[in-house]
């Protein structure tokens, strides 16, 4: 009696590394998946940035976006009060909180699992409560505020430029109305976005303002960060 034939084995795979460096990936077209949708899954399955935060416990890869600020400016310092604007998924708080920060707390119109010892706010910022109700959380004023929002698009390019606006112009003020002296606020804008009016305002309110492009923001992207550094007061 013939023995049965062996199973080839299967080489194991090569050239991955932990940040998830490697061939890259295609996936297979899914019938119920836009186009746009399958573009954006293999931008994440390929991108380096994507693949390290999964390695290293992130909940988004936008985490190493405020990682290069603060290198850079050194905003979370140990001890310091942080107001996340738009904190969903929550990469953002899970790096203050890495970095030492004395307390955050942070606010999203989606659901954001807990991330202790963070306060999470589940409300509209737009909400006059809402800001009051972050600084009790907070137990003080702040010496950051972060802001990552961005609205919801429609499809038309005016109104989808005055929400955005509206946003940026929103976080900007409640960061100037709450902020300690010599506090910081870091918001994502856009290029061609038409901030120099807000900018010009950041500046008479503080002693240093930058536009910066994080390695982290894709290159495609038109996002940029105003970094607005030492605060003069109100």
């Amino acid at each position: 009696m013939s023995e049965p034939p062996r199973k080839r084995m299967v080489k194991p795979p090569e050239g991955g590394v932990e940040e998830g460096r490697g061939k890259p990936q295609r996936l297979k077209t899914a019938k119920l998946r836009t186009a746009s949708s399958q573009a954006w899954l293999e931008r994440q399955v390929n991108d380096p940035f994507a693949a390290k935060a999964r390695a290293h416990g992130y909940r988004s890869r936008a985490a190493y976006k405020l990682a290069e600020i603060d290198d850079r400016f050194r905003l979370l310092k140990p001890g310091a009060r942080v107001i996340d604007l738009g904190l969903a998924p929550g990469g953002w708080t899970q790096l203050a909180i890495e970095r030492g920060v004395g307390a955050v707390a942070g606010v999203d119109l989606l659901p954001v699992d807990p991330i202790p010892p963070a306060h999470i706010l589940r409300m509209d910022f737009t909400d006059p409560a809402c800001g009051p109700r972050l600084i009790e959380l907070l137990g003080g004023a702040p010496d950051v505020v972060l802001s990552d929002m961005a609205p919801n698009t429609v499809g038309h390019k005016q109104t989808d430029h005055l929400r955005i606006m509206g946003l940026i112009e929103a976080a900007a003020d409640f960061a100037v109305s709450v902020l300690k002296p010599g506090g910081a606020f870091v918001a994502k804008a856009f290029q061609g976005g038409e901030t120099a009016q807000l900018i010009g305002e950041l500046k008479r309110r503080f002693s240093e303002v930058r536009n910066v492009k994080p390695k982290a923001s894709r290159a495609e992207s038109s996002e940029v960060y105003i970094v607005a550094t030492g605060f003069k007061g109100r």
